[in-house]
């Protein structure tokens, strides 16, 4: 999809808004910028993340962490 940010805002279809909610996180990255919705419960959503998920809390810390480093280029 492409956008125009003309006056600084980016707008979005109502079909987005409806799927991934209202606000979102913008997250600049080297060539790119990511657009990451925010949950009504960040804290939920990441319990339910991980209760969904067959790794145990300190798997899920080592790939965080993993992911991390390499999105920094360490």
């Amino acid at each position: 999809m492409r956008v125009s940010a003309d006056d600084g805002c980016l707008p979005l279809p109502k079909s987005i808004r409806e799927r991934f909610g209202e606000e979102f996180e913008l997250i600049e990255r080297s060539d790119r910028l990511i657009l990451v919705p925010i949950p009504d419960d960040p804290l939920e959503a990441l319990r339910d993340e991980a209760a969904a998920s067959e790794k145990t809390a300190a798997q899920l810390e080592e790939s965080a962490l993993k992911e991390a480093l390499e999105e920094a280029g360490e």
